[in-house]
């Protein structure tokens, strides 16, 4: 069973009273690469103003440390700034470096227009994409789903599937299957959670389309606890460390 972006049953909720998430809320993460503790990253949601509008800005931020900077450095910035009632977003930014790979890019939506224009800062060019009301971002996608999916009614096998727009290859379907739930074991105890499979592009970093696997807490804040990929040198694991700022008790169960 597919649901698309139009039949999620909290379409239309006011982001203004976000029953998920709140501004404060602030993520911390630790990433493993193999036997690696390859770096921390970090997720914040901040309210502030864009062009007049009062928007939720979420700005995610990674660096490898220690031993694993010295084989791969990877310092990774990522922000997007979203409509607080509509969880549209409105501007994008992508700055990365990743062993030598680096892209500068910025992507402004125009929702009068439906059009949405991609900077390319490093190649200092421009492209303009079509899109339609229903358009994400990398980052804004995440919250948008948060604030809306029905986890009551959700069924093993059921499936989200709506537009993305993230980088210079343009617009593309972006698909996320629930795998049920499960309990896993975390440094703050036994959470129950939400497990889910983002389909991503495979290539230059994934083996495949299913090389990525999500756990989301299974509760009102549906935060993110754990993320596994599976890359073309290995498996990355990515474990929630630290918190703050949750509109709901984190709830968890003792070993």
């Amino acid at each position: 069973m597919v649901f698309w972006l139009s039949a999620f049953t909290s379409q239309g909720t006011d982001y203004e009273v976000a029953s998920t998430f709140q501004s404060g809320e602030w993520f911390k993460f630790r990433i493993h690469y193999g036997w690696f503790n390859a770096s921390y990253a970090t997720l914040e949601l901040r309210d502030e103003k864009l062009n007049g509008k009062e928007v939720f800005h979420v700005v995610g931020y990674g660096k490898t440390t220690g031993l694993a900077s010295v084989f791969f450095n990877v310092e990774d910035n990522y922000e997007s700034y979203f409509d607080k009632r509509t969880g549209q977003p409105y501007k994008f930014i992508r700055k990365i470096s990743e062993g030598g790979h680096t892209k500068d890019v910025e992507i402004n939506f125009d929702y009068h227009t439906n059009k949405a224009t991609l900077i390319d800062h490093k190649h200092d060019r421009k492209q303009t994409f079509k899109i339609q009301d229903d358009i994400q971002d990398l980052v804004s996608a995440f919250y948008y789903l948060r604030e809306n999916w029905d986890i009551d009614n959700l069924t093993k096998g059921d499936e989200y599937v709506s537009n993305m727009l993230f980088d210079d290859d343009g617009v593309y379907k972006f698909k996320l299957k629930f795998l049920g739930r499960e309990t896993i074991k975390t440094k703050f105890g036994q959470v129950k959670c939400l497990k889910f499979r983002p389909y991503v592009q495979s290539g230059r970093i994934f083996k495949e389309e299913e090389s990525l696997t999500l756990w989301v807490s299974d509760d009102a804040n549906k935060m993110p606890i754990r993320v596994k990929a599976d890359i073309l040198v290995g498996s990355i694991k990515a474990d929630l460390e630290a918190f703050k700022g949750l509109k709901h008790q984190f709830k968890i169960h003792m070993d």
